[in-house]
């Protein structure tokens, strides 16, 4: 199964998890105080997160959680869109080596 995920700037953190927590119909499975929520719906995996790189409410980047998925793999669209694929594992791997407080585990 693929879920589509969409990551987004934000110099807002805890506007964006009330907001899109709403939106969303539920609370994010993982918060990072002032940098980083991600949530996992049944067909959605969304985060957003402040990154310098980024104006706020950019979009960083689409892709696909995807249970088949190897490894870790990221590419360019025609429009300069930048598409990653993963499984769940690897993203919380990743989230892992960044913010290793988080200690982030699938539930």
């Amino acid at each position: 199964m693929k879920k589509l995920h969409i990551a987004i700037s934000t110099d807002k953190i805890e506007q964006t998890v009330s907001d899109y927590s709403v939106r969303l119909g539920m609370k994010p499975c993982l918060i990072i105080a002032g940098e980083y929520a991600l949530w996992r719906t049944k067909s959605l995996n969304v985060s957003v997160r402040q990154d310098s790189a980024c104006k706020p409410g950019e979009l960083r980047h689409l892709g696909w959680e995807d249970i088949n998925a190897l490894e870790f793999s990221k590419e360019t669209d025609v429009n300069g869109i930048v598409w990653e694929r993963f499984n769940a594992q690897q993203q919380a791997d990743e989230i892992n080596a960044l913010w290793p407080e988080a200690n982030y585990h699938l539930e």
